[in-house]
């Protein structure tokens, strides 16, 4: 019985993997015009979006300069910012997102 339960727990562990390779991610990056430092957020993201999330993943960048009412409604305090909006549960990152493992472990694409 129990090496039957321990099987029924690794198959269910297999499958949630399988489902988490698979989920589309949702992300807006909040920027404050084209700054070397929205630049460089704008980069960044790109590139981690590609690398990691190729095929699955939705990035929307906003300009709050150009659209300063985005900013009210999302909250944002500071730009460049990063909302993974989905999968939750929801994550905001501040920053140049120049440090590649603390986005992928924000994304929960790595374990802390």
């Amino acid at each position: 019985m129990t090496k039957k339960r321990s099987q029924t727990a690794k198959e269910a562990l297999e499958a949630a993997s399988r489902d988490a390779e698979n989920q589309r991610y949702t992300l807006k990056l909040y920027v404050a015009g084209l700054t070397p430092r929205s630049q460089e957020a704008i980069r960044n993201i790109t590139a981690i979006c590609a690398e990691q999330l190729a095929g699955r993943c939705d990035l929307e960048v906003i300009d709050i300069y150009q659209q300063p009412i985005f900013a009210k409604e999302g909250q944002i305090v500071a730009a460049p910012t990063l909302i993974k909006k989905l999968p939750l549960p929801l994550r905001r990152i501040i920053g140049n997102m120049a440090d590649k493992e603390k986005i992928l472990v924000g994304l929960d694409l790595r374990s802390k």
